[in-house]
């Protein structure tokens, strides 16, 4: 399998995952959005928990130069973990919500 197919498919097993877990108030749904001719990738919570509106991205990727741009994490686990246990080598994956000067300090790639 190609690799930007592969990671394709590991990026959206991963979002939904994600999007499985019930959300344990007010009512507000999980939404995957999968942009797969330009490779963005991402979980967005919307609805409302009683009289406030609850809307935000949760976790958000791309796949730019045959890497994974994480451009949000707001995940425990930590998303470039769980990329990496899927299969996708540190060298593949940039943090893009890091300061671009404090990336080649990171255990990931530079980008």
């Amino acid at each position: 399998m190609e690799k930007t197919a592969r990671y394709r498919q590991i990026i959206q097993q991963i979002i939904e995952q994600h999007a499985a877990i019930p959300v344990s108030y007010g009512e507000v749904e999980l939404q995957t959005i999968f942009d797969l001719q330009r490779d963005h990738y991402q979980l967005v919570h919307a609805g409302w928990n009683k009289n406030h509106r609850n809307y935000g991205c949760l976790m958000h990727m791309d796949i730019k130069d045959d890497k994974v741009w994480i451009q949000h994490d707001g995940t425990e686990v930590g998303v470039a973990n769980e990329l990496v246990a899927l299969g996708i080598p540190k060298d593949d994956i940039v943090l893009a919500y890091m300061p671009a000067y404090k990336r080649p300090y990171a255990e990931y790639v530079g980008g």
